[in-house]
């Protein structure tokens, strides 16, 4: 007996209290950009819909929905840094999601020390125990299926350089329990944190 199942088309509505697709993809990592206008005012904002696109070289991603200052500044300076957010800068990593004026620095907003990058002008966050300063390759406004232009841009760069804090290193091999990277998933306010106990080990075939 086949397992029973809710289906829907998503253009004809999902019919659920809450829409089911960012649950189902996830939990996803956090983009945490920090990004600077031609002034030089910074601006910090995370994005759920982040992650790496290719390895050598190395390319990070992540999707805007809306026009935002983050791509605004990118799109001005070719230039962004990415932050991990992690269980300890879970509420900093939040206060900076706030919808605020541009001319606000959320590094100051949410109270984060900013420490300066080595081949970008763009600030990161000093805390975070891993940071990657980024240069634009690509800003992609998407398409639907019929070619119609979205409210969504795919920002796309390759990591220049890389900050990793020497306490989350062990025997040169990056600590992911120990750093406890949180992700977005579902719901209103939902959040995953990575820890030890989910570790499990599997060599490919």
């Amino acid at each position: 007996m086949s397992a029973p199942f809710y289906s829907y088309q998503p253009a004809k509505g999902h019919g659920l209290p809450h829409d089911p697709f960012k649950a189902i993809i996830a939990p996803r990592p956090i983009g945490w950009i920090a990004s600077q206008s031609e002034s030089g005012i910074a601006n910090l904002a995370p994005y759920s819909f982040f992650n790496a696109f290719n390895g050598a070289p190395p390319i990070i991603g992540f999707a805007s929905v809306g026009f935002k200052d983050s791509v605004r500044n990118i799109q001005a300076t070719g230039e962004f840094c990415w932050s991990l957010a992690t269980r300890e800068l879970a509420l900093p990593m939040n206060q900076s999601s706030a919808s605020v004026d541009a001319s606000i620095d959320e590094f100051e907003l949410a109270g984060l020390e900013k420490r300066a990058s080595t081949l970008v002008s763009v600030p990161h966050v000093a805390a975070s125990p891993a940071s990657m300063e980024c240069k634009v390759t690509q800003i992609i406004q998407l398409n639907d299926m019929h070619g119609q232009q979205c409210d969504t841009w795919l920002v796309l760069g390759q990591v220049v350089a890389v900050h990793i804090q020497q306490a989350f290193l062990t025997d040169g091999v990056f600590d992911t329990a120990g750093a406890a990277s949180i992700m977005r998933a579902g719901g209103l306010g939902d959040y995953f944190s990575v820890s030890e106990d989910a570790k499990f080990i599997m060599g490919r075939p």
